[in-house]
């Protein structure tokens, strides 16, 4: 064994030391090359008041474009009678719920064409346009001719206006969701994203309580000759003055650093991960969109799979239940009506709830708790609501809408966050419309002609709804947790001063040798 020298055991000590300082250097630099330091100007600290007056504006917006979109739903038996008269009322349902996933098949090519403009021209102009659009095309709807006047014009006009309505929503839910996103700081993104939802309740609510009160007033004959007119015509004031709130939005703040990122020629973002390819160059002004799906495509199957399984369940109990209640359980439609109008007014309010929730505990836990809710409560809920009474129906509905409030408080929150700043809104709008279009959409025609083809089995929605829900369990599992951190492709957002001091300081921090 070879003789340690007491000089040599005396730099022992010192040569460690050494070896740590070079093995820290060599981390800082690869630190700073994945997570560039932060001044003070690269964080957002927001202005609550000004972010609660954009999330405010986004979702009155977002309500009066899916009251416009709800009105279809909640009047699919009227428009059945009015626009594809025949023998069987079961084809004329199925005639109807065809032209309502009619509407859904356009939604990827909208969401094709507007995302990818409200990622070059802003968040901001898009919204107002989709508003424009949808809001003429339902006036349209509720101009055209009955079928008894012009023949197969009717129904062919009919189809023609609902795709210019799904066109346009194509643009809506990812532009609305990225720019709350955007604008919230990050550990209140949970919170306020569900305040979009709550706008699509709102929306979805105002359109059932106005139907409803039709009815009521109308009467069933009156509705057919001219009634089912008036939810239509509204869509016009409703869409001016949604319009109205949006042109007043300032652009999101996330949005403004990207673009003057391009104007000053950057080739790197603050919190862009090392790997990520850079898009604040001139080159990528024009991004096309193979270049969505060849860089993002990951995130964007995760992204179908996540809303397809929420659609699945989001459209089963908000847009069909009113039928199932009334044309397979024989309910009295008004009855339908106003149970679904309680259950939604009960998720209203419980929305910013799980909102908080999930800035606490991260969108994971919240996800797959309605996840599994609608996986192991499905058929326990259509057998209440099976049994008829309004006490079992009422009981079986909150079943389905305790599991839908976790999904619907978290979602506007957690998909955004699956894409970077500068492909966010047309990678969201390609995903979430894909998945919609397919599986969200159809579910009405669907459960329908299954239902039809079982002899009219009453649970087939139920086992409809639990693949859904075994599918959602699968992509949470999978998916990251965003909770609490920065927009991929974004600098860190905060509330305050203080906040954004302590994240410069934690990024700055070196250790005493």
């Amino acid at each position: 064994m070879p003789h340690r020298s007491t000089e040599d055991s005396h730099l022992a000590p010192d040569r460690d030391l050494e070896a740590r300082r070079r093995h820290w250097v060599l981390f800082r630099a690869i630190d700073r090359r994945r997570n560039p330091p932060l001044r003070r100007t690269d964080i957002t600290v927001t202005d609550e008041p000004t972010v609660r007056r954009a999330v405010k504006a986004a979702a009155l917006g977002n309500a009066m474009e899916w009251f416009d979109f709800g009105i279809y739903s909640y009047l699919a038996l009227t428009i059945g009678k009015v626009f594809f008269p025949s023998g069987s009322s079961t084809t004329s349902l199925l005639s109807s719920f065809a032209t309502f996933a009619v509407a859904f098949l356009v939604r990827p090519l909208g969401g094709a064409y507007f995302g990818p403009l409200g990622d070059r021209i802003g968040r901001k102009k898009v919204l107002a346009l989709t508003m424009i659009m949808m809001s003429l095309g339902t006036v349209c709807i509720g101009l055209i001719p009955s079928y008894d006047t012009i023949g197969l014009l009717s129904p062919a006009l009919l189809i023609f206006f609902r795709l210019i309505q799904g066109f346009s929503t194509g643009g809506e839910y990812g532009g609305a969701s990225t720019f709350i996103a955007e604008y919230a700081p990050d550990k209140k993104r949970g919170y306020f994203g569900s305040f979009l939802e709550m706008g699509t309740l709102i929306g979805y609510t105002g359109a059932a309580g106005i139907v409803l009160v039709l009815n009521t007033v109308l009467g069933p004959e009156a509705m057919v000759h001219w009634g089912w007119r008036l939810p239509f015509l509204i869509a016009g004031p409703l869409g001016l003055v949604g319009l109205y709130l949006r042109l007043r939005l300032d652009e999101t703040p996330a949005f403004q650093k990207f673009e003057a990122a391009q104007a000053h020629g950057a080739t790197e973002a603050h919190g862009r991960s090392e790997e990520e390819p850079s898009h604040l160059s001139a080159n990528h002004r024009g991004k096309k969109l193979g270049e969505i799906f060849t860089q993002n495509w990951p995130a964007i199957l995760l992204c179908i799979a996540l809303v397809g399984a929420y659609n699945i369940t989001d459209y089963m109990l908000l847009s069909y239940m009113p039928t199932y209640l009334t044309d397979t359980l024989g309910y009295n439609e008004t009855h339908g009506l106003l149970i679904l109008l309680v259950t939604m007014v009960a998720l209203i309010c419980l929305l910013p709830t799980v909102g908080r929730l999930n800035d606490r505990y991260g969108r994971k836990p919240l996800l797959m708790t309605g996840m599994l809710g609608f996986l192991i409560l499905a058929i326990p809920a259509f057998l209440l609501v099976k049994m008829g009474s309004l006490v079992a129906v009422s009981c079986g509905m909150a079943l389905l809408g305790l599991s839908l409030v976790c999904l619907l408080g978290t979602m506007s929150a957690a998909l955004p966050a699956l894409f970077p700043t500068s492909v966010r809104y047309g990678s969201l709008s390609i995903g979430y419309n894909l998945a919609v279009s397919l599986f969200g959409g159809t579910t009405p025609l669907v459960i329908t002609a299954l239902m039809d083809a079982f002899d009219k089995n009453v649970m087939v929605p139920a086992y409809y709804t639990m693949g859904a829900a075994v599918v959602g369990v699968v992509a949470v599992a999978v998916m990251k947790e965003t909770a609490q951190q920065p927009l991929d492709g974004s600098p860190p957002s905060v509330a305050t001063e203080e906040e954004a001091r302590a994240i410069i300081a934690s990024r700055t921090h070196e250790p005493r040798f």
